[in-house]
C-alpha cells in the first residue's frame, strides 16, 4: 500500500549528499514515499536518482530541464504529489542540513491536527551547529524583520523543513506564488496564516551542509528583501484599511 505522506527533495549538483539523505531516512523508519526534483544537475544527482528510483517504489523522481529556483522546485512536487493523492507533504533539503530523526515530529505535529509544521531553529529546543555568527545574525534578522513588517507570529518562517496538511496546499493557488528563492519559505507561511491554518513550530537541530555550496547568492537575498518589504506593506495597508471600516461603524448615524 502507498504511502499518505511524500517528501520533496529539491536537488541542483546534491550527487554525494542525496544517497546520505535518502539513507538517513531509511535508519529513521520514517514511513513515507521520497519525490527527488532535479533541476538538471550536470553532476548526474538526476541520473543517480532515476536509478534508485528502477529499484525502489518509494523513490520518485521529476526532472526538470534547468535550475529554475527552489520555489518552483517545491510547487512542482507539491503539484505531483496531490496529483497522486498523498495527504501529507514535506519539504527537505538534501544537503544533511536537514535530520531524518526530527522528521516524525513534524509528522506527529500535523497528525495531531496542524495544517503546518515546521521545523523550528528558534524555539526552545531548537538550535544550529557549526553556522558561523554572520550566517546565524543573518537568520535571526530576517526573522525579527519579517515578524514585523508582517505580523507573522512565526519564529522560523524563514525554515525549509516543514510538513504541509493536503487540504492546506490545495487552498494556495501555485500560480500567484512568485518567490522563486528562500523567500518562498514566507510566502507560504503568510499565505497559511492569512487562511487561518493553524502553524505549528517544532524545535530542530539544523546542522550546516555537510557537503555541497550553499545557493544563497545576492540576487535570492535581494529579491527576499524587496518581496517581504511589499508584502508587508500589503499587510499594514489591509490593517489600516480593517481599522477605518471599524471606526466607520462605530459612528452614530444622524
Amino acid at each position: 500500500m502507498p504511502s499518505s505522506t511524500l517528501i520533496v527533495i529539491p536537488t541542483y549538483n546534491e550527487r554525494d549528499s542525496l544517497p546520505r539523505t535518502i539513507e538517513s531516512l531509511d535508519r529513521a523508519g520514517v514511513a513515507a514515499d521520497i519525490l527527488v526534483v532535479d533541476d538538471g544537475s550536470p553532476d548526474g544527482t538526476g541520473e543517480w536518482a532515476a536509478d534508485l528510483s528502477g529499484r525502489r517504489e518509494d523513490v520518485h523522481v521529476l526532472r526538470r530541464e534547468g535550475k529554475s529556483g527552489l520555489g518552483t522546485a517545491y510547487l512542482a512536487g507539491f503539484g505531483w504529489g496531490l496529483e497522486r493523492g498523498y495527504e501529507v507533504l514535506c519539504e527537505m533539503d538534501a544537503d544533511g542540513s536537514h535530520r531524518a530523526r526530527d522528521l516524525p515530529a513534524l509528522l506527529a505535529a500535523v497528525e495531531a491536527g496542524a495544517d503546518l509544521a515546521i521545523g523550528s531553529r528558534w524555539v526552545p529546543g531548537g538550535a544550529v551547529v557549526n553556522w558561523p555568527l554572520p550566517r546565524e545574525v543573518l537568520s535571526r534578522g530576517a526573522n525579527i524583520w519579517v515578524g514585523a513588517v508582517m505580523g507573522l507570529r512565526v519564529r522560523d518562517a524563514t525554515a525549509g523543513f516543514r510538513a504541509f496538511r493536503r487540504r492546506a496546499l490545495e487552498r494556495i493557488d501555485f500560480d500567484e506564488v512568485e518567490a522563486r528563492g528562500y523567500s518562498f519559505q514566507v510566502d507560504m507561511t503568510r499565505r497559511l496564516a492569512a487562511e487561518g491554518f493553524l502553524i505549528e513550530e517544532v524545535p530542530i537541530v539544523f546542522v550546516e551542509r555537510e557537503h555541497g555550496e550553499s545557493k544563497m547568492s545576492r540576487g535570492i537575498i535581494l529579491e527576499a528583501m524587496r518581496l517581504t518589504a511589499r508584502w508587508g506593506a500589503e499587510h499594514r495597508a489591509g490593517q489600516l484599511s480593517a481599522l477605518a471600516s471599524r471606526v466607520r461603524g462605530r459612528r452614530p448615524r444622524r
